[in-house]
């Protein structure tokens, strides 16, 4: 199999550059839908549509309901056949940004990712997370589609709380790992093919900006300043991430994180929050060595994020629920099977137990 790198066509980043929407979107149509939900409607609809209108593109906005399920998906699909747009303009987190990119993918036309949160590697692929009405993971649809453009304003990031910042830090620390892993194994990444150079050494980078700039980067997103540090900690949850997890490849971290979503008890947690489970879940699993696992889970507690399954809604789970969990993360078509060995449920359930033990220590070591 041939080794495919894919990416969007722009990516912007800076702050105040919503007023600039217009100006980098105004040749992909002539008139657009704004998807976003109530209160990000309340935060960019004005400046959108002021930016977008200024260069002779028509808005009209809709709704997001909060899930990226199928009736949503289909839901928005009519309203923008019916009303004829050219462009779909996504804003708001990573749910939001995947029914917009499958809206695309049933009719056609253009796609703009606007995330107002840097909270996930979503607005930069070319795939959509699907999950039931009540936020079980269903599947992945891939798209053969990036988004045209992707607008992040970092003060609008910023402003934002500063818990979905650090949920992105965690999708995005779970880059490295799983391309890495993917690398090993010579797997397949998710645009199609074996992981490029390129990719891998993008996730490489993004694990290196993290630890270079994720402690300072959420201090400062505690009192919605922008700082350089900022700048390339969204950089790396969004455009380095997202490129890193496409073609690079994704492995144990995400896969569990999927299992997890089966279970209602994890449903309060951030995608990030359980990815972080998941990459801890996935350094045990691999056999990482004592210090370096406590050293990512280390980083994890400077950064604030969960390192137990009790920080995620499962406090003393049964073995029953472990066992739920790990079947899902091993299902045929989970990207767990890009680890260098083969996987069996027994190793995954065993492993999220251990590394649940390890952060308790850790935590209680401080």
């Amino acid at each position: 199999m041939s080794r495919v790198f894919k990416s969007p066509a722009r990516y912007v980043q800076g702050r105040g550059v919503t007023a600039e929407l217009g100006a980098h979107a105004e040749t992909l149509g002539d008139s657009a839908l704004l998807l976003a939900d109530g209160v990000v409607l309340g935060l960019v609809e004005d400046e959108v549509t002021t930016s977008l209108e200024a260069q002779g593109v028509e808005v009209s906005t809709v709704t997001f309901g909060g899930e990226c399920s199928t009736a949503e998906i289909d839901r928005v699909a009519g309203i923008a056949e019916e009303r004829g747009v050219d462009i779909v303009v996504a804003a708001g987190g990573g749910k939001a940004l995947d029914a917009a990119k499958a809206v695309r993918a049933e009719r056609g036309g253009a796609m703009v990712s606007m995330p107002t949160i840097a909270s996930t590697d979503a607005p930069t692929s070319a795939l959509s997370v699907v999950y039931s009405e009540h936020g079980e993971f269903e599947e992945y649809l891939f798209h053969d589609d990036h988004p045209d453009l992707v607008l992040v304003d970092t003060a609008v990031v910023a402003a934002a709380p500063t818990r979905l910042f650090r949920g992105g830090v965690a999708d995005a620390l779970a880059t490295w790992f799983e391309a890495a892993a993917t690398s090993n194994s010579d797997g397949d990444n998710v645009v199609g093919g074996k992981p490029t150079r390129a990719g891998t050494h993008l996730a490489k980078l993004c694990y290196e900006t993290l630890r270079e700039h994720a402690v300072s980067a959420v201090e400062a997103v505690e009192r919605d300043a922008v700082t350089e540090s900022v700048e390339a900690v969204t950089e790396a949850n969004t455009l380095l991430s997202g490129l890193g997890f496409e073609s690079g490849g994704l492995a144990a971290a995400h896969s569990i994180h999927n299992g997890l979503t089966q279970l209602e008890a994890t449903h309060g947690a951030t995608h990030g929050e359980k990815v972080n489970v998941g990459t801890i879940s996935q350094l045990v699993l691999e056999g990482r060595d004592d210090a370096f696992v406590e050293e990512i889970i280390e980083f994890s507690l400077d950064v604030g994020l969960p390192v137990t399954l009790a920080e995620v809604g499962l406090d003393d789970p049964t073995r029953e629920q472990l066992d739920v969990v790990a079947e899902a993360a091993c299902a045929d078509e989970e990207t767990i099977h890009n680890e260098p060995f083969a996987v069996e449920p027994a190793m995954v359930r065993d492993a999220i137990l251990t590394a649940d033990g390890l952060g308790e220590r850790v935590r209680a070591e401080r």
